[in-house]
C-alpha cells in the first residue's frame, strides 16, 4: 500500500474517523517571510486567494486562479524553518531580490489545526510522507481536510527542509485571528536580523547574497 495514495479518503471517511487537533495557543507567536516588492508583492498578514500554485497544502480548487473564498497562508516557528522553507528552490537567501520581510505575530486566540505530526496521518491511509511527498498529492488532501473539518482553522504539519521541526498552514477560516500590528517587522537585509539570518542560513547551508 503507498505511503501518500493520490486519492485520499472522502470526507465522509475522514469525518467517521476525526480529526487530531492541535491547539495553536492564542499568544504564542508565528513567524513569516513575505515579500514587500517583485510582481506579487503583499502585506505581512495577507492570505493568499490565488491558487493553487505550487505549495504543498492550497486548498484552492482547480483552476489555478483567484478565488475569493479560498486564502491560505504559511508560517512556522522559527526563523531557521522560515529562511528554509521559503528560499528552498534555490537554496539562496536574496536580501534585495522581491525584497524579503520577515514578520513575527501571535493570533488573537487559540487556533485549532489538524496535526499531521503524529499518527493521525497513518490512521487515515497516509504517513509521514504527507509532509514531504508530492506537492500535488498533499493538496488534493487538504483540499479534503478543508472540506471535511469546518471546526479546523488550518494544518500544523512537519517541515521538509529543516529538521521536520513545526509549520502551519492556514485556512482563511482564521483570518479573524489576526492581530491589528505584528509583534516584529524588519526586512532581512537589517542590521538588527542580519546576523541571525546569516546564522541561520550557515545552519542549513543556504547562501546569502545581497
Amino acid at each position: 500500500m503507498p505511503k501518500l495514495p493520490r486519492t485520499p479518503p472522502s470526507v465522509e471517511a475522514l469525518r467517521e474517523i476525526g480529526p487530531d487537533i492541535y491547539a495553536f495557543s492564542g499568544g504564542e507567536s508565528l513567524l513569516r517571510i513575505y515579500s514587500r516588492g517583485g510582481d506579487y508583492p503583499c502585506e505581512w498578514g495577507s492570505f493568499r486567494r490565488f491558487g493553487p500554485v505550487n505549495a504543498r497544502f492550497d486548498h484552492h480548487p482547480a483552476p489555478a486562479q483567484l478565488h475569493r473564498e479560498h486564502g491560505i497562508y504559511y508560517a512556522a516557528l522559527e526563523l531557521t524553518t522560515c529562511l528554509a522553507e521559503t528560499f528552498q528552490d534555490t537554496r539562496i537567501i536574496s536580501l534585495s531580490r522581491r525584497s524579503p520581510w520577515l514578520v513575527m505575530f501571535a493570533p488573537t486566540r487559540t487556533l485549532n489545526l489538524l496535526d499531521l505530526t503524529g499518527s493521525w496521518p497513518t490512521r487515515v491511509g497516509a504517513s509521514m510522507k504527507i509532509n514531504t511527498g508530492p506537492r500535488s498529492i498533499t493538496r488534493a488532501w487538504s483540499r479534503h481536510f478543508y472540506m471535511a473539518f469546518p471546526e479546523v482553522d488550518g494544518l500544523y504539519y512537519a517541515s521538509s527542509m529543516h529538521a521536520h521541526r513545526p509549520c502551519v498552514a492556514l485556512y482563511e477560516r482564521a483570518m479573524a485571528s489576526m492581530p491589528v500590528a505584528p509583534q516584529f517587522r524588519c526586512a532581512l537585509h537589517e542590521p538588527v536580523l542580519l546576523g541571525d539570518v546569516k546564522r541561520s542560513a550557515a545552519a542549513i547551508g543556504y547562501k546569502v547574497i545581497p
